[in-house]
């Protein structure tokens, strides 16, 4: 039986970070590819009438404090000593989702993830300045000036936008998401639910 595993993802969400750090762990023991499909949350934001966490529970006493605390204990568990949080959050996405659809178009999708990811959650880089998007996907050997122009092609915003209206219509409402066939699973605190779910369809199959 053929598993798929849907990785909602965009750059701006740390928590997405913090799933494409450990999802190589999972595909390892699983065998299972997870396939990476770039989305605007800016978009489903929108389109489901959500917001950021740092908006939504900005006035509720301990809340965001809280979150810090889970961070600090996923980064710990996971040793993801390469992170930081990003000193120009919030970062708008737009121009690095628009060049991740066209990186998959080129074929270079993976490559680009890792540039992408490392770039905003390791490098604390302003990654919605051009000049710097292009110079970090460059010093990778990637084209970033190839990348920065192909965000202004029409069949690339319509592939970015089509994905996100697609994922929407999954009844996604935030970043990170992730289905497991049509099981939905939302926030990096699932991961071990991912998991158990992969392997669940896999002895089903």
């Amino acid at each position: 039986m053929s598993i798929t595993a849907d990785f909602i993802y965009d750059f701006g969400s740390p928590n997405a970070y913090f799933c494409h750090k450990v999802i190589p762990e999972i595909e390892e023991r699983t065998g299972v590819t997870f396939n990476y499909i770039p989305c605007l949350l800016g978009g489903i934001f929108k389109a489901t009438h959500n917001m950021a966490p740092a908006f939504a529970f900005s006035k509720v006493k301990g809340k965001l404090d809280y979150e810090r605390i889970e961070i600090n204990r996923f980064v710990q568990k996971h040793d993801l000593s390469d992170y930081v949080f990003n000193r120009h959050f919030p970062v708008n996405t737009l121009m690095m989702m628009r060049a991740a659809a066209a990186a998959e178009r080129e074929g270079k999708h993976r490559e680009y993830l890792q540039a992408g990811f490392s770039a905003m959650w390791e490098k604390n880089l302003k990654m919605d300045d051009p000049e710097v998007f292009v110079q970090a996907m460059n010093e990778v050997g990637l084209d970033g000036a190839y990348l920065l122009e192909a965000t202004q092609d029409q069949a690339v915003k319509d592939h970015l936008a089509s994905n996100t209206a697609a994922a929407v219509a999954r009844r996604v409402f935030g970043i990170p998401t992730i289905f497991v066939g049509s099981e939905m699973f939302f926030g990096k605190e699932r991961l071990g639910q991912i998991e158990e779910e992969i392997y669940l369809q896999l002895s089903n199959g």
